[in-house]
């Protein structure tokens, strides 16, 4: 049985069916799903994204897909053609079933892009709205979280400006006193199980890890390409932060 939502929750971020089942196995709440993990994150493909939504319906969790919906790696400033792009894939999400998407936009001077994000929310049509590590590039956390509650987003992803969120964890702390309950705290980047304990009693909503091991490939790679080891998600590690919040839950 899944986890309750209420305060405790744990996302894992995952990029293949196998990793989908494997959260599902372990009773995460929902699934962050992308592509290309190593350099942060992409959109995934149309095909994953509904493979994704029929194993979590298969399973009775319509709200566990989340989709990354990011069209390039590097900076968060996009252009008008890459905002068009990313509303078309927002779309295709939404009627490929999945429950939320995660997004995030700024502008030049680093603050939240208010007129991008009020198109992507608008595309969301009613999913969740996910703001994602963009925040950590921001100055003014606090505004930046201000801003996302005017814009409707329903939580944001963030180490606290750390590298690693347990190095962020008085920005956590600060985000959730400021916030409350207008805007759900989630802490990602650098997680790992013996931190969530600690996260947790930050005050915030939610961890979010990749519980991913590299595992080598050992199919033949010539002059073209072809990388000899790939990410794939532990489900040892994916138990074990899913023990973790859970043990947060019943001692809070």
């Amino acid at each position: 049985m899944a986890m309750t939502s209420r305060a405790r929750s744990l996302e894992i971020a995952v990029q293949d069916l196998e990793g989908v089942r494997t959260a599902l196995a372990v009773g995460a709440n929902r699934i962050e799903l992308c592509g290309a993990l190593g350099v942060g994150g992409l959109t995934p493909s149309i095909g994953v994204i509904e493979q994704a939504v029929a194993a979590a319906l298969d399973a009775a969790a319509p709200s566990f897909v989340h989709v990354l919906v990011r069209p390039r790696p590097g900076g968060f400033v996009y252009s008008t053609d890459e905002v068009a792009t990313t509303v078309r894939d927002i779309r295709a999400v939404r009627a490929a079933g999945g429950a939320g998407v995660v997004i995030g936009a700024l502008t030049a001077s680093g603050d939240v892009d208010r007129a991008v994000t009020a198109e992507l929310v608008a595309a969301a049509d009613g999913m969740q709205v996910t703001f994602h590590r963009a925040i950590d590039a921001v100055d003014s956390p606090l505004e930046t979280a201000d801003a996302l509650i005017e814009l409707g987003l329903t939580r944001v992803l963030t180490s606290g400006g750390a590298a690693r969120s347990i190095d962020g964890v008085d920005t956590l702390r600060a985000l959730k006193a400021h916030v409350g309950d207008r805007l759900q705290i989630m802490a990602g980047g650098g997680v790992r199980v013996g931190d969530i304990g600690a996260l947790f009693a930050a005050g915030i909503d939610a961890v979010h890890l990749s519980a991913k091991v590299t595992v080598d490939d050992p199919s033949p790679s010539g002059p073209g390409g072809g990388a000899q080891s790939y990410d794939r998600t532990d489900a040892g590690v994916a138990a074990e932060a899913a023990a973790a919040v859970l043990a947060a839950t019943l001692e809070a």
